[in-house]
Parts: C-alpha cells; structure tokens; sequence
C-alpha cells in the first residue's frame, strides 16, 4: 500500500514553532485525531492531530525541529477501513524561492547564525575554544546541551551557561542557541527579557548570590521569557501614561448577584464583573475611536480598527497569557461569560491556539481575583491601551448631606502618548466610570 504524507496542518501567522514533544514513533498504530507531536508558540502549545488511521512508517521530525504550516511529519500507511482518501497535502514552500528568516533554519538542515560581537573581557565574553590542553570554561562544560549543540554554540561564539534550555528536563536544544543569539542582537549583551542591557542602557552587574548563602538556579518557562522580551520590548518603545479612577459598582454587584442567583438555579454560567466591564469598554472604544486604533511601525499614521475584540489577562501555572474574546459587541453577558470560562480553561490547560491570542484591540488585566489597590499595566503592542483592574472595595461616599458605604472599583488605564492625549485618557475613564455606575447606560 502506498504511504501518505502527513504535513502540519494551518497553525496560522506563526512559523518556525519548536517541537517539544515527539508523542509517537516508527511502527505505532494510531487512529484518527491521536496527537502526534506538541509545538509551542508564542505563549501556548498545542498538539497536532492524526488526519487519519494508519501505522507509522518513518518519523520526519524529531523533538527541537522547528516546524511551520506545510512542514513533513511522517509517512503513513493508511489503515484499510479509512472511508475516503486523505485530501492532498499542502504544498511545501520551494527553499530555493524563500529563504528561512535569518538565524533560524530545520534542524535538519544547520545554517550559520550571526555571530556575535566580540568583548575584549567581562563575564560576557564567550568561552575560550578548546585548544587542546583539555580545559574548558566550566559552566558550559556543565551546560546541558549535546556536543552538536555545543559545537553549534562554540561557532557562534555562545556561552551555554548563559543560555536557558527548553527541551525535556531544560536540556539546550539548536533553537534556544539560535533565540539566544537573536536577543543578544537585539538588546545587547542580556537574555531575553532582561530588565536592563539594551542599547545604550548599561547592562546590569552579575553577582554571585552564594557568597551570602544558599541558592538554587531555576530557569524560566518558555512562556515567561517570550513574555519578558515583549514586556521589555514595548516598556522600551512606548512612551506609557497611566490614568487612575474609581468606579461605583454598588449597584452593578447588587444586579450581578441576583443574575448568579438566577443562573445557579438554571445551570448557566457564572457572571463576573469582568464581562461587564469588557462591554463598558467596547462602549468606550466606540465613543473615542483612538483607543481602538495602532500606531504604524514608521509612527505616521494611526490605524484604526472597526471590530471589537478584547484580550483578557489569564494567569496560567507557566505564565501569563493574554487570549482574544471576539466581537464582544455582539455578545450578550452570558455569551461572554461562558465564552470567558471555556477560553480560561483551555489556557490553564495549555491547549490554546495561536489564533486564540491574535487579533486583540484592547486588553484587560484584572487582579481583582487576587488583591491590591492599584498598579500599572503595561501596553500590549501593536494595541495603544490597556485597562488594569484591582480589587474593589467598600469605601465611605458623601452623597451631599451624609456619607454612606458604596463598592468602589480602582480602575488603571494605560496608554501609549504617540497616540492618545492625556485628555482623552481622562475622558476614557470617565466614561468607563460611568457606564460602570449605571449599567442601563449600556443600552443608550
């Protein structure tokens, strides 16, 4: 029987994911829907699906590969009872009409990366190369990496101590390597997500913590480091205003309440303040229509979006992930209440998309849940603003002739200041505030 190729299936915009789990091998019956491998994206895994029955006759990847839509998986002898043939494969893009993006390429295939700047000395210079006299700088040589890798490193002049592993049990894996390169580039002698070592900025001092006790090095999740280098990368590029208020809630909980009541007695969803307030700021966004633009990368024009969807801050065990609710201006509370479990639930799991996390025009990060007074969120490009919430509290209100106890909610809007005076930024809150005191401003 002939084989059938397998390719990755649509993962969306993004390219060249890292293989971190092979889940199958060589001579294993699977069935339709059996997960054949995880990738990890920006932010999220997600595994990749059998099309179809069949026993496996040859791997094409192996963990630390890095894959892309089209990519070859395995060959496949399809199992007899399969009701249909499979539909043609995605056509592979010809190497010689594209090439791979610089510092990045199949581990099949090893390419040369950029190689680093030289530094005359400082902990940052790269290991001295093994001249035959058997001695080695001893961190690298106690990295966890294979001599391939170590080769690779040695070539581009990369000290392994300095660089995080992703593969099973944190081993280095050719794309950490060629990461680690890239980021160096990009902000100086530092890893990703450094807070400090960008151009022009002094890089921070290396200390070693063990003269003053003990210690234990634990390396960052893959999720945390990719969000650090954006966090640092739009700290960096976005000229941050932060606007603070305070929105009455009382009645709005007082109406939430009734509404959790109704639907524990029917078995809907559980209403939280949060989709009231994804809805208020749809509002907003309609009303003042800069928020809901992006800035273009020459900094000329705005771009101004006419849908409405809002990125929610979730906090996973691996990190923080920020997944798209979509057309939030179409959806009822309850929609959006079930919509808001379902996605959380998949991000906790780490079974979102990467389609799940694109797209966004304003996010939301709510610490409510948790505690605080307030903080400072930071933009998330290419989106101009971002929403901070903090715990509500309740706080006595002159209402002109006596104070009485209302439930306040501390609200943190941060913009970007290319795009949105600190005028429109109070104008924002105020509304919010507003729509938030009296939901049956929602309606109008």
């Amino acid at each position: 029987m002939a084989l059938t190729a397998v390719h990755v299936p649509d993962i969306g915009d993004f390219k060249e994911v890292e293989v971190i789990e092979v889940l199958v091998k060589a001579g294993d019956s699977i069935q339709a829907e059996d997960s054949l491998i995880t990738v990890e994206s920006d932010k999220a895994s997600m595994e990749i699906p059998a099309p179809m029955a069949g026993v496996i006759r040859e791997m094409k990847v192996r963990q630390g590969d890095r894959v892309s839509t089209g990519s070859l998986l395995l060959l496949l002898e399809p199992a007899a009872d399969n009701d249909a043939p499979s539909a043609p494969p995605p056509a592979l893009p010809n190497p010689e009409a594209a090439a791979p993006p610089a510092g990045l390429s199949p581990s099949a295939t090893p390419a040369a990366g950029p190689s680093l700047p030289p530094t005359p000395s400082g902990n940052n210079a790269p290991p001295a190369a093994d001249t035959g006299t058997g001695i080695e700088h001893t961190a690298f040589k106690r990295a966890y990496a294979t001599p391939s890798i170590r080769k690779f490193a040695r070539e581009l002049g990369v000290d392994l101590s300095k660089v995080s592993g992703s593969g099973r049990k944190q081993r280095i894996t050719r794309g950490d390597v060629q990461d680690f390169v890239k980021d160096t580039l990009r902000f100086g002698n530092t890893a990703a997500g450094a807070p400090c070592g960008g151009p022009g900025i002094p890089p921070m001092p290396e200390v070693d913590f063990s003269q003053w006790g003990s210690i234990e090095t634990t390396p960052l999740s893959r999720i945390n480091q990719l969000t650090g280098e954006l966090l640092y990368r739009n700290w960096l590029n976005i000229p941050h205003v932060t606007q603070f208020d305070e929105a009455d809630i009382t009645d709005l909980e007082a109406f939430r309440q009734t509404l959790n009541a109704e639907q524990g007695q029917s078995g809907g969803p559980r209403i939280t303040p949060l989709v009231f307030i994804m809805k208020a700021v749809t509002t907003c966004l309609k009303t003042y229509p800069r928020f809901n633009s992006a800035l273009s990368p020459d900094g000329r024009n705005r771009i101004h979006r006419h849908y409405f969807h809002i990125g929610i801050a979730v906090d996973t065990p691996d990190g923080l992930v920020v997944p798209v609710i979509r057309d939030v201006e179409r959806k009822s509370l309850l929609q959006l209440s079930e919509e808001l479990q379902q996605v959380s639930a998949r991000a906790r799991e780490k079974k979102l998309k990467p389609a799940d996390m694109q797209g966004g025009c304003f996010s939301i990060s709510s610490l409510g849940g948790i505690g605080g007074t307030g903080f400072t969120p930071i933009v998330n490009a290419p989106e101009v603003a971002i929403l901070g919430v903090a715990r509500a509290a309740m706080q006595p209100v002159w209402n002109g002739s006596s104070f009485e106890p209302r439930l306040l909610l501390p609200l943190a809007l941060s913009y970007d200041h290319r795009v949105i005076d600190g005028a429109d930024g109070a104008r924002f809150t105020t509304l919010l505030s507003q729509l938030l005191g009296d939901i049956r401003r929602l309606l109008v």
